[in-house]
């Protein structure tokens, strides 16, 4: 039986919509603190009402926004015990067509986004004692490739990098910082792909089905616990088995 995260206090970034609103119902049904924060107020203030949690707007691309998310939620609930850094964007450019700025707005919201995140709240974090941080990374860039996403998976690479060396540097502190690696999984960004996209990813996976933003919470939630604190520098694959098969040929007859 793992020991219960009641009451200790949660920051859930992207958290307005998908895999990010997902963390943040397994967190709150498991009777956590939760804040969520993005940038669309609106969908905050809706998601929050739906999962009785609290909210903060923030961009945290902006080193500063996220620097008064810490403090407002320090300021609310006490201190900060888990981050939950999801918050991220996939916008589709091929190579001949991506700008410098499509380049900058990725790495700046997935890479530079999680950075700020995670300092933000590193005094909060040393403070409670069993501070975790669980990035939310992808399959794509570290594990597989998709046109039109370089950027994007460069992002999610450099995450990963990013974590295995603040893994080094935080755990003194008592602070894990691991990676959640989601494949497929069933948001309003995914469906937004269009019918063909979707039955093509649902074949490709093993478990024949899309994933649940609940899958990705659940594994957030295990990372959170007193019974993952010898856990750090990791990374968990989510994704039914997506990434296994060698060729689609794998996967005829099962």
């Amino acid at each position: 039986m793992f020991t219960s995260v009641a009451g200790r206090s949660v920051i859930v970034t992207g958290a307005s919509k998908g895999i990010g609103k997902g963390i943040a119902a397994v967190f709150a049904a498991a009777g956590a603190t939760v804040t969520i924060t993005g940038r669309d107020e609106q969908a905050l203030v809706a998601t929050a009402a739906e999962l009785g949690c609290d909210w903060f707007a923030a961009d945290t691309s902006d080193p500063e926004a996220c620097a008064a998310l810490a403090a407002t939620v320090v300021e609310r609930h006490g201190g900060i015990d888990v981050l939950c850094a999801n918050a991220g964007i996939f916008p589709s450019a091929t190579l001949a067509e991506m700008t410098p700025a499509d380049l900058a707005h990725v790495m700046g919201t997935n890479f530079n986004g999680t950075v700020y995140a995670v300092q933000a709240c590193l005094p909060a974090l040393a403070a409670s004692g069993h501070g975790r941080v669980v990035v939310t990374s992808s399959i794509t860039g570290p594990i597989t490739g998709y046109p039109g996403w370089s950027h994007y998976g460069a992002s999610k690479a450099a995450q990963l990098g990013f974590v295995r060396t603040a893994a080094i540097e935080l755990a003194p502190q008592g602070i894990t910082i691991n990676a959640v690696l989601p494949g497929n999984i069933a948001t309003e960004g995914l469906l937004g792909l269009g019918e063909e996209y979707r039955a093509g990813m649902t074949a490709a996976i093993p478990q024949r089905r899309l994933g649940s933003v609940a899958d990705i919470g659940n594994a957030a939630l295990f990372l959170a616990t007193d019974e993952a604190g010898f856990i750090t520098g990791q990374t968990i694959v989510v994704d039914g088995g997506q990434v296994l098969p060698e060729s689609p040929e794998a996967l005829e007859g099962i």
